[in-house]
């Protein structure tokens, strides 16, 4: 066998309902949990030959590392091969890749463009490049390979017969984060591809002179994502992406013509698509049905024959990342993975957990008496689940699920960070980034007696940003915290974040102000019961805030003795008991807040560096680190 492949064999089997979590005491009142998802995802997967002729999916790893490993699994038994990636995936993962004509496969991440040859097998070719990762990828008349890559438009090119590489750097600016979800080239060899989202453009580049030119005019350009297609007539042709159908151009030789719609677009055959790649044809006819990374079973359908095999395979994973814990109301401790998006619950009176299929991503969850609240991307969706009732997966539009779907506010929120169930019972308040290439999120406001929702545009609220952090203030009054980041791929626009007061019954803010000269976000923020404010900035000022007098009454910063607080689409940094104690999640360890003095003392340092938080259970402190879950026990006294 190849020194670089190994026989997969899982760390984890897929979690069932009632599978055991063997806790284990690490010391110092720690203690480890076990993976919420243990399960990878794939970032792209097809069906090929290998080096023998035998049928082969290749799948792109993906868990909380990032994208770690190549596998490949023999189509006929099941067996299969786990190549780790050549480079460091710093948590990054293939966003496109592309099976060329010469059956090799590319993609291109974390600043690496690499080719593996499953006729080797293994990895034949990789290569540092400019930042960062491919958004789309193609393969040309000559069969050289392109990438372009997020978030500067950066250019490089791959000729497997000579192996020469080239990487031409950045090639577009822009003052937000550009994506591009299409590359195209003509039949002499100019390279085009569209970008998005903040604002529509297409860009056609000469390898030979290496020098790129913007098509569309300012007036035509708009919130959304160009895009480009070959035709077997050797020409481009490109979208403004507007709403309008006749807004096309044709490319030729780097020139464009303003055309009406194509009546049709032949498109020559190149493999190649997003991460959600899946070619399932194998070239003696076969058809991969289904690679499915949960239950590890591989589906190939014979037309010839009717016949329809499903084997099982197996592969390395460290799991899910977690997106966010809270307790539920049935005292376990629940919350969502990406990717694959799941649902799990961890019970620490039986120490057994469940795992199961969510719908789509859970970024920020919270209890509200005997229901439990979700707010997910995409499309800034809002569940509510019954945990006493069986579950019964969720579908939109239909009543009879558990979690149900509420409703869902794209564009003005898509991207949820907060989300705060009032005290009256009755409202719930979800806060987040927008849309893709947008710039300013709003808020939601579900009535839960109602049932009825009312979303506020940032234009009402704090132009050109977005709530970050939430927390309940008495008479019907919330106190906000903005971001100045914008939805991804966004222009940021405002300079500074801002702490608010808003009014529930007139959706209206009574005041605003930024406390804090430069500061970008809010990160979270807590409410005692003598209706003092604490707060975190950028995650690292700590702050104590009178929302009566309207003034900051205490300001440390907390970077030299403490480090950064945690951070996540939906924080949770401030945890705080039954009695009113009030702890936060750093980085490195477990802090608690004297509410008389504002002091912090760090309680313990972790043995793993703490991620998304938090809630507290029993005298615990729950919180996530990557795909695992820990608690810490915290001292009596």
């Amino acid at each position: 066998m190849n020194s670089v492949a190994l026989v997969v064999a899982a760390l984890c089997a897929v979690v069932e309902p009632g599978a055991r979590a063997e806790t284990e005491d690490l010391g110092n009142g720690f203690f480890h949990h076990g993976v919420a998802t243990p399960v990878s995802n794939h970032r792209g997967t097809v069906a090929t030959v290998d080096g023998e002729g035998r049928d082969v999916a290749l799948v792109w790893l993906f868990d909380h590392r990032g994208g770690y490993a190549l596998l490949m699994i023999d189509a006929e038994t099941g067996k299969s091969q786990e190549f780790p990636m050549p480079f460091d995936p710093g948590g990054d993962c293939p966003y496109s890749s592309v099976l060329s004509s010469k059956n090799k496969f590319y993609t291109h991440f974390n600043n690496h463009f690499v080719e593996f040859d499953p006729e080797k097998p293994g990895f034949t070719f990789h290569h540092a490049t400019a930042p960062q990762m491919a958004m789309s990828m193609t393969e040309d008349d000559n069969g050289v390979i392109w990438s372009v890559t997020y978030p500067s438009s950066g250019v490089v090119s791959f000729n497997p017969e000579t192996r020469e590489f080239k990487d031409y750097g950045h090639v577009h600016d822009e003052n937000w984060r550009q994506y591009q979800r299409s590359v195209v080239t003509d039949d002499t060899g100019w390279v085009y591809f569209g970008v998005g989202n903040t604002s529509s453009q297409i860009i056609a580049f000469d390898p030979k002179t290496e020098e790129a030119k913007t098509i569309l005019p300012e007036e035509e350009r708009v919130t959304a994502m160009a895009t480009v297609y070959r035709d077997k007539n050797g020409k481009v042709y490109g979208h403004t992406g507007s709403g309008d159908k006749d807004d096309w151009y044709e490319l030729y030789r780097g020139e464009s013509k303003k055309i009406n719609e194509p009546e049709s677009i032949d498109q020559p055959k190149v493999i190649t698509s997003s991460q959600a790649l899946f070619h399932r044809e194998f070239p003696d006819g076969k058809i991969l049905k289904a690679c499915d990374l949960v239950d590890r079973k591989l589906v190939v359908e014979d037309p010839a024959s009717g016949e329809v095999r499903e084997l099982d395979f197996d592969y390395t994973s460290e799991g899910a990342h977690i997106m966010g814990i809270a307790v539920a109301p049935d005292g376990t401790l629940c919350g969502g993975t990406a990717f694959p998006m799941r649902f799990f619950s961890y019970d620490p009176k039986t120490d057994e957990w469940v795992n199961r299929e969510s719908y789509h991503q859970w970024n920020t969850v919270a209890r509200a008496g005997d229901r439990f609240f979700v707010g997910g991307y995409g499309g800034g969706f809002l569940l509510e689940w019954d945990p006493s009732k069986e579950w019964a997966p969720t579908v939109k539009g239909k009543e009879d699920c558990n979690p149900r779907y509420l409703t869902e506010c794209t564009p003005v929120i898509h991207r949820p960070h907060d989300l705060l169930p009032y005290p009256d019972g009755k409202t719930v308040v979800l806060a987040g980034t927008p849309g893709y290439g947008y710039t300013g999120g709003g808020l939601l406001f579900w009535n839960r007696e109602t049932e009825q929702a009312e979303v506020v545009e940032h234009a009402e609220l704090l132009p050109d940003q977005s709530t970050q952090s939430l927390a309940a203030l008495p008479d019907r009054k919330i106190l906000g915290g903005s971001t100045t980041s914008a939805g991804t791929g966004g222009e940021v626009k405002a300079k500074q974040a801002e702490l608010y007061i808003l009014d529930l019954d007139t959706k209206k803010i009574e005041w605003h102000e930024p406390l804090f000269p430069g500061v970008q976000g809010y990160t979270d923020l807590w409410v005692s019961s003598d209706g003092l404010a604490y707060g975190v900035a950028d995650q690292k000022t700590f702050f104590v805030f009178d929302p009566i007098k309207r003034k900051v009454i205490h300001q440390q910063d907390l970077t030299e003795e403490f480090g950064p607080t945690t951070s996540q689409q939906g924080p949770r940094v401030f945890v705080s008991s039954p009695g009113g104690d009030l702890y936060m999640l750093f980085r490195k360890g477990v802090g608690q807040v004297d509410l008389e003095d504002y002091g912090i003392k760090m309680l313990a340092d972790s043995p793993v560096t703490i991620g998304p938080g938090g809630d507290y259970l029993d005298g615990k402190i729950y919180f996530g680190s990557g795909s695992h879950l820990y608690s810490y026990q915290v001292p009596t006294q």
